[in-house]
């Protein structure tokens, strides 16, 4: 599947002038960038989709600490790109200009990924499935709220600590005009029926929409 370059999103971190046609993520299509642009053109490992093919077929590139097999598998923000053989890991992020951005990451840091939870659900048994951003769910009887954050092991696949929604905690803004800053929580309030985040950044203090931000200290 493909997507004429001048309608990609504005997040992707590549010129809009080029080959017409571009690779699409199989999923996640507006907030994910695919594999091969994120290996090809932005971090220059491959030359071309050929030479990803062949990585990928020798199980040589891994997202999460899986070994991927598709080309356009979808590469979100928090995910990281490792090379076993390089040893090189490299995390997702979003620049203040709202682009994607891929930061070289080593050790405990590029086996760990924060979540956001989204939603929680009650399944057979009592047991607590919680659901996470970029489709992932996990089941666990550890004490959160929607809205929460988790940081979870990659590698063990286990999770390893909540991080709570809470005045006092860092967190990244994901969307809207102020993504790619971060800062600490000063409050919490409510207005007009939304809940808004006071945050203290870099850009001084701004509001921003709650389910625009995710606590990640």
């Amino acid at each position: 599947m493909h997507l004429k370059r001048h309608n990609i999103g504005k997040f992707w971190p590549i010129a809009r002038k080029g080959t017409k046609y571009l690779a699409v993520a199989k999923h996640n299509q507006n907030e994910a960038i695919p594999l091969v642009v994120a290996v090809r053109d932005v971090l220059k490992v491959v030359r071309n989709k050929r030479e990803l093919k062949r990585l990928l077929n020798e199980k040589k590139v891994q997202i999460n600490h899986k070994e991927i097999r598709e080309t356009n598998y979808p590469v979100c923000l928090f995910d990281v790109i490792s090379f076993p053989d390089s040893k090189k890991n490299y995390r997702t992020m979003l620049s203040k200009d709202k682009k994607m951005i891929f930061e070289e990451v080593h050790g405990k840091d590029s086996e760990t990924k924060i979540f956001k939870v989204l939603d929680k659900k009650m399944l057979p048994g009592k047991i607590i499935q919680i659901n996470l951003m970029h489709g992932k769910n996990i089941v666990s009887k550890e004490k959160m709220n929607i809205g929460d954050s988790v940081a979870f092991n990659l590698k063990e696949n286990k999770l390893e600590k909540v991080i709570p929604m809470e005045k006092g905690r860092e967190a990244f803004i994901m969307e809207g005009k102020h993504a790619g800053n971060s800062g600490n929580i000063e409050d919490i309030v409510e207005r007009g029926g939304k809940q808004i985040a006071k945050i203290k950044s870099g850009k001084g203090k701004i509001n921003v929409w709650l389910k625009n931000i995710i606590t990640i200290k």
